[in-house]
């Protein structure tokens, strides 16, 4: 499985986890891959309990980059995408910041309206501007 495969695959349970917030995040993973006859690795599950790990952070960066926007009034497409890249700036030491932004942007165009790669743009070139977040090639923490 490519990268860009793994991404998608995170993607579509972020998403399914948003729809689902009543059940638990263990059941819907389980649930999701079996049901899709998915495969997981490392990167999908790290993205996927790592956004729910670090909900609270990852959410209010995406606030605060959001001018005017309440995540209420996102899609669940957009959050997905949004939180996948959110978690890969802060916690992930192996993917430069311009392949984050640009696989978020990609993703939206395959899987979300016609606005939203510029609003995903805009939201993650505001998030990438933190002083947390790291640069390429700088040492940083890693996810699980």
């Amino acid at each position: 499985m490519t990268r860009h495969e793994a991404r998608e695959a995170a993607m579509a349970l972020l998403f399914e986890r948003d729809c689902r917030r009543d059940e638990a995040a263990d059941d819907v993973y389980k649930r999701s891959l079996l049901l899709r006859g998915a495969k997981s690795n490392d990167y999908i599950r790290d993205v996927y309990f790592g956004v729910w790990d670090n909900s609270e952070k990852i959410d209010g960066a995406i606030s605060g980059a959001a001018n005017g926007w309440r995540l209420e009034r996102m899609s669940h497409v957009t959050l997905a995408i949004l939180r996948l890249a959110v978690f890969e700036l802060y916690f992930l030491d192996n993917v430069p910041v311009g392949v984050t932004i640009n696989e978020a942007v990609e993703l939206a165009k395959a899987y979300d309206d016609d606005a939203a790669p510029a609003f995903i743009n805009g939201i993650l070139s505001k998030v990438a501007a933190d002083p947390e977040i790291k640069k390429e090639n700088v040492p940083r923490r890693t996810a699980r």
